[in-house]
């Protein structure tokens, strides 16, 4: 062993004192997208989703990155699974793709992908690892964005119908199910700045696919009780740390509109049953009010099993009548991720005690939590990323931080397994544990992917000596 192998460095890089706080059964998890790791873009029946739309239409995704290939998991995924064991997981987050499975979005769904998804899931659980399924990590086909999108009422129910055959046809492989990963990237990244798929720019629009991309959770978690009442269903949500730039009442209401227009909009309706008068007062007169009807809000609130969390940053709202909704809004420091994004950890303890306070009393997961870093591959063939594990550290520090606190956390996925497609950042920003030469397919795990393993290792001997 040399001296800069990852087992010598490993032994510099403390791992957690709090092991103790995280439950017996903790589930330590990392997790992916299908249109991110996939590729396979063009085989196996699958049709074009408004991801293959955006990122084939130059400008839109940086040097026209594109997930036609991706991480080539489609046809990489019994080594990737491998790979997932060798790093001691316990659970895996995967999500299945709409235009794979159901092309035209409406009707019976493609076999050759069904078959695809049954064997990852049956290799999953021969390998001891448990999924949670997304079912929607933002793939529409595109079929549906040509009829109107998510804006458009019907696009609720769609979703809801191929919710429910998806769970028909993989149910038996699978209990836990997550109905839309970020409704709020979907809604507002997709239709009202333009950053994400399809590229629209109408904030009216982009309020009306919010309610209608609620109502298609609220639809499909009923279509997936009638069609296999064991499973355990919940959505995630990415939840952000918002706090006004001064003390000033004109910053404070400032961040009051941030928080309803990215959290509270999607978190009320479904733990709360209805819309809080700061989202009705923010949003009901730029187009919610022109969408929920009777009988939804009862459809959205349906009860849910657990409730997934999506956390990476805190960010400061300030007043700005020229932005959107009136607030201008930027990372907080210390900004280091080469997404530029703040590094707070007791901002994600902060998150998980308000959701748990204010919203729900169901368990909670932490389904995303990670950060970019400019990782390279070093002369030893290694990829150290002291970075990443620091973060990593000081994150699940925040999570044991939340649990000491009384918060129901029952387990932690880090994004993400691999390095991917990072949408409309195209490969340029690196999320993974494991390091991904996008010319040759290699897979390399980071140093980060040694700590980890090392974690969940340490926390099992923890669990067998105390209850020993």
């Amino acid at each position: 062993m040399t001296e800069t192998s990852p087992s010598a460095r490993l032994k510099t890089e403390p791992s957690l004192e709090a092991l103790g706080t995280f439950p017996s059964d903790f589930r330590w998890g990392l997790a992916t997208a299908a249109y991110q790791v996939e590729g396979a873009a063009f085989e196996g029946g699958r049709g074009p989703s408004i991801w293959d739309t955006f990122s084939h239409t130059p400008g839109l995704s940086l040097h026209g990155d594109t997930g036609d290939i991706a991480c080539d998991h489609y046809h990489r995924w019994q080594a990737d699974l491998d790979l997932l064991k060798n790093l001691g997981v316990t659970d895996y987050r995967l999500s299945v793709s709409w235009s794979r499975l159901q092309p035209s979005g409406h009707g019976e769904l493609n076999e050759i992908a069904v078959a695809f998804y049954r064997d990852v899931l049956a290799g999953l659980a021969a390998r001891g690892i448990r999924a949670l399924v997304t079912l929607y990590h933002w793939d529409l086909p595109q079929p549906l964005e040509d009829a109107g999108g998510w804006p458009v009422r019907n696009t609720a129910y769609r979703f809801a119908e191929f919710a429910t055959r998806t769970v028909t046809a993989l149910g038996d492989l699978a209990t836990d199910w997550l109905t839309l990963n970020e409704p709020w990237c979907s809604a507002f990244l997709g239709y009202g700045n333009g950053a994400h798929a399809p590229g629209r720019k109408d904030y009216r629009a982009a309020i009306h696919a919010a309610h209608h991309l609620n109502l298609g959770h609220g639809l499909a978690v009923a279509g997936i009780r009638e069609v296999m009442p064991s499973a355990s269903v919940g959505i995630t949500n990415i939840v952000t740390d918002i706090v006004p730039a001064t003390d000033s009442p004109d910053d404070a209401a400032a961040a009051v509109r941030l928080d309803a227009s990215s959290n509270r909009v999607f978190l009320d309706p479904v733990y709360l049953g209805a819309y809080s008068d700061a989202v009705w007062d923010t949003l009901g007169p730029r187009g919610l009010s022109d969408v929920v009807q009777h009988g939804d809000l009862e459809i959205i609130s349906a009860p849910t099993d657990f409730a997934g969390v999506n956390h990476y940053q805190r960010v400061i709202a300030s007043h700005d009548a020229t932005a959107p909704f009136g607030v201008a809004e930027k990372p907080a420091e210390p900004a280091t991720t080469s997404f530029g994004w703040s590094v707070i950890p007791a901002a994600l303890t902060a998150v998980l005690t308000r959701v748990s306070r204010e919203f729900t009393s169901v368990p909670l997961y932490v389904t995303e939590n990670g950060a970019s870093y400019d990782d390279y591959v070093d002369p030893n063939g290694d990829v150290v990323d002291t970075e990443r594990i620091a973060y990593l550290r000081g994150y699940l520090g925040a999570a044991a931080d939340a649990i000491a606190a009384g918060v129901d956390l029952r387990g932690y996925y880090a994004w993400s397994f691999l390095d991917n497609f990072e949408w409309a950042e195209g490969y340029s920003k690196r999320f993974g544990l494991v390091w991904v030469d996008y010319r040759t397919q290699e897979r390399i795990p980071k140093l980060s992917a040694h700590w980890y393993q090392r974690l969940i290792t340490e926390h099992q001997e923890v669990v067998a000596y105390t209850t020993a």
